[in-house]
């Protein structure tokens, strides 16, 4: 199935403010023979810009070292014994505001089928209390007010000491100019400078900027603010998400490497591209079992430090780019930690748990809760399998310390669990996230480079439109696929986003009424 132009009144999601960006007009298939276009990685970046090109006839060559599709996202095979499961990065949650990211998935799922909504993500604090995401509307502004008198993290004498300006910025955004407004201040400045309540915070941190795998003082105000906007106060999608029912692999990148492929995509698992050669009107590519492509065009979409060893190298003759790819930078570690374990959990533990104030440990993921394989092992095996994840690892343990803290602060949480036996494990650390700093965003390196026939796609790359995390790489594979098929003469593909500016001229006003005086 190929998704092509909609009918106008088709809306992505249940936000009736979502706005279409229409993609350049042209023609809808390419005709002419042509050299293939290689994409550099196979994650969401490199999938979606493969997809974008291939479905209007362009020859396309994917290139990915792993074994699996899927990047970041992937989920790869194990064996513990005889038992065959899958381990993966840990858990993402694919939110209904995920406008282009759930379009791709829709090519080999256009019913979201392989997608299952959680029930509510809560956060504990260390100090017993509790916050949920349930019940609560999703209407902007209905959804803070509702939030801010249920949740225990907020009290009457903490609220009557906010800065309203500050508070009222919040309110009063226009992409991408909001991103810029903020350059120089990071996350925690800006919390900070609002007087955000301190028994609150977590709820700003743990739930948005360390999702980004990002310390708080070495995080983008401006991409916090654009979270706050995409996922509760410019949007009406809500903030629980759906999850894939089961491992990644077979659940989402299979059935979308069939349609590549279908498409007549040739997708190289387990090869990587080892350099590029973009002297020349069009890019030579080589690739690490020694052979060279001529290509007509290249997507990058690898990670981040592979983009920029690439990029560097490429002979693209531009101080000014080289200097800005040159300072990117990756965010700190963090450690996934997934245990097979010889009893259950308590019945009433949800699927997904945040965690604030225990040690190193930001979330706790009971897989029987949602997918269908560790279902499966627990049903035969009589255990649960548990996912401990640790996230903007500044100061890092040793492995067996940093597995000793954790497995402490899971007992403190799920006591039924400290006389548990493990049964098997598999442990990662891993460094290649990117880190959206408080640099200058106008700065940061963006989908189009000085060479007309190369072009960048990932989660790390600058995107003038309020988006993150995965729907960020999907994004910004379509946007990448729309360059080059525009150079073709080829339409493009339509985007969906949130809004691109606050629904709440009211907050516009008084904002800067508070502050002239």
């Amino acid at each position: 199935m190929i998704i092509g132009r909609r009918s106008p009144r088709w809306r992505p999601g249940v936000d009736a403010r979502a706005i279409r960006h229409p993609a350049g007009p042209g023609a809808a298939r390419l005709m002419a023979a042509a050299k293939p276009v290689v994409v550099a990685g196979g994650g969401i970046a490199g999938i979606a810009a493969a997809v974008g090109l291939a479905e209007r006839g362009v020859p396309v060559i994917m290139i990915e070292p792993h074994d699996q599709l899927g990047g970041r996202v992937r989920a790869w095979p194990v064996a513990h014994g005889s038992d065959q499961v899958t381990m993966s990065r840990g858990f993402h949650a694919f939110f209904r505001q995920y406008y282009n990211l759930r379009a791709l998935l829709r090519r080999a799922d256009p019913d979201l089928g392989s997608l299952v909504p959680i029930s509510d993500y809560p956060l504990i604090l260390a100090d017993g209390h509790t916050d949920s995401f349930a019940k609560i509307p999703r209407t902007p502004p209905l959804n803070l007010t509702a939030f801010v008198i249920r949740s225990p993290s907020f009290r009457l004498r903490d609220l009557a000491a906010v800065n309203v300006p500050a508070a009222l910025e919040l309110l009063d955004v226009e992409f991408p100019a909001t991103f810029s407004r903020y350059d120089g201040e990071s996350a925690a400045a800006f919390l900070d400078r609002l007087h955000f309540p301190a028994k609150a915070r977590h709820l700003a941190l743990e739930v948005f900027a360390r999702s980004f795998f990002a310390h708080p003082d070495d995080f983008s105000a401006g991409e916090l603010v654009a979270m706050f906007h995409s996922y509760f106060l410019g949007s009406s999608e809500g903030l629980l998400f759906d999850v894939p029912r089961d491992d990644y692999d077979s659940c989402l990148w299979s059935p979308i490497r069939r349609y590549l492929e279908r498409l007549g995509v040739e997708v190289r698992t387990g090869e990587a591209v080892s350099w590029v050669d973009a002297g020349q009107d069009v890019p030579r590519i080589g690739v690490a079992s020694g052979a060279e492509i001529e290509a007509a065009a290249l997507v990058l979409a690898t990670d981040p430090a592979t983009t920029r060893r690439l990029a560097l190298d490429c002979a693209i003759p531009d101080e000014g780019w080289t200097d800005r790819v040159a300072a990117l930078r990756n965010a700190p570690p963090f450690a996934v930690w997934r245990l097979w374990l010889d009893r259950l959990v308590a019945s009433d533990r949800p699927a997904f748990l945040g965690t604030s104030g225990f040690g190193p440990l930001d979330n706790i993921s009971v897989l029987e809760g949602f997918e269908e394989g560790a279902r499966r092992w627990s049903a035969a095996r009589g255990g649960s399998v548990v996912e401990l994840h640790a996230y903007a690892l500044v100061e890092q343990s040793a492995e067996d310390q940093l597995k000793d803290q954790l497995l402490a602060e899971l007992h403190k949480v799920y006591p039924e669990l400290e006389p548990a036996g493990i049964v098997a494990e598999e442990f990662l650390i891993k460094d290649d996230c990117p880190l959206h700093g408080t640099d200058p965003w106008h700065q940061r390196i963006t989908v189009q480079t000085p060479h007309p026939r190369v072009v960048l796609a990932g989660d790390g790359i600058r995107c003038d439109l309020p988006v993150a995390l995965m729907e960020r790489a999907a994004t910004t594979g379509f946007l990448a696929a729309n360059e080059l098929l525009a150079s073709y003469g080829l339409a493009g593909h339509d985007l969906w986003t949130v809004p691109m500016h606050s629904r709440h001229r009211v907050a516009r006003s008084l904002r800067h009424h508070a502050s002239r005086a």
